[in-house]
């Protein structure tokens, strides 16, 4: 298989999960807004709405390779962001510092997937 199309099909598959998790973040609007709210963001449903947005816009243009720079790019700011936010393993103690570290380690190598995939 030429190296395009992996590249491609890496694009393909790393924009569909944030189509995947946007739209299911909207169809859990409620829970979401409330668990926001809970960790005392400000406007948490208009958090929800515009992350859920950012990941459906942007990974649908990555998986189908229209204006992958750009798309990638605000894929990678809003998973750090995220991960900053709301991944805060270094303020808890075991077991739950551990399961957040794993989750802020796994989003770190999905920024690096992004940055390969807006290179193409």
């Amino acid at each position: 298989m030429p190296v395009q199309s992996i590249q491609a099909l890496g694009a393909l598959l790393i924009g569909g999960v944030f189509v995947f998790a946007g739209i299911e973040h909207f169809l859990k609007f409620g829970a979401m807004s409330d668990y926001l709210a809970a960790q005392k963001f400000p406007a948490p449903a208009l958090m929800v709405a515009a992350g859920s947005a950012v990941e459906i816009i942007a990974g649908f243009l990555l998986a189908i390779g229209m204006a992958r720079p750009f798309a990638a790019g605000a894929l990678v700011v809003f998973t750090l962001a995220t991960n900053v936010m709301l991944l805060r393993f270094w303020a808890l103690e075991e077991p739950e510092r551990q399961v957040l570290r794993n989750a802020f380690l796994i989003n770190i190598a999905v920024i690096g997937g992004l940055l390969l995939s807006g290179a193409l």
